[in-house]
């Protein structure tokens, strides 16, 4: 695992063995932020990763500049290689919480949002197909934010009413929905 752009380019990461992760392809993943590249700019974001893990897609956004990332992952291990990686790596605006992602969702009550929100959960996790609907109707996503659902290509978001675009890579798939 590596981190493809920005101030810690190129820098290799090694989680723990033993995770219950899945981590993202640095194929897919590199794929992923060449189209985010070309729609926003990072340094203005606030991003929420859900289903964390290893932190993959969250050291990411941190070394593009993001003005805050929040990793959520319901692993202690995996709670505590975040903040490890993040204390240093110097992502000072990175923070990981230990908790279940269903329950943050379903108890959220910020007035915060977030102008990307991305998801990786277990690609055989039962309730899958509530997961847009949960982060789009409790505003934790702000009004023509972005929404990545990453799941195996086996399931379609293609009858959800805010879906946008999915992009196939091998068993992976990136599930875009825009609140609108």
């Amino acid at each position: 695992m590596r981190i493809i752009g920005g101030t810690k380019k190129g820098i290799r990461l090694s989680p723990p063995k033993g995770l219950p992760v899945r981590p993202t392809t640095d194929m897919a993943k590199e794929s992923l932020f060449n189209i985010l590249t070309h729609r926003m700019n990072f340094e203005g974001l606030k991003v929420l990763d859900l289903f964390a893990g290893t932190g993959n897609l969250s050291f990411e956004f941190a070394s593009r500049g993001v003005v805050k990332v929040i990793s959520i992952d319901s692993h202690i291990k995996c709670v505590q290689y975040l903040k490890k990686i993040a204390l240093e790596q110097g992502f000072k605006k990175m923070l990981a919480h230990k908790e279940d992602v269903f329950a943050y969702l379903k108890n959220w009550e910020s007035d915060d949002s977030f102008d990307l929100v991305f998801a990786d959960p277990p690609y055989a996790m039962n309730g899958l197909g509530t997961l847009p609907d949960l982060i789009l109707e409790k505003n934790i996503l702000r009004e023509a934010g972005t929404l990545i659902v990453e799941h195996s290509s086996k399931f379609s978001f293609k009858d959800h009413k805010a879906f946008a675009e999915q992009r196939v890579y091998g068993q992976s798939c990136f599930s875009f929905f825009v609140k609108s």
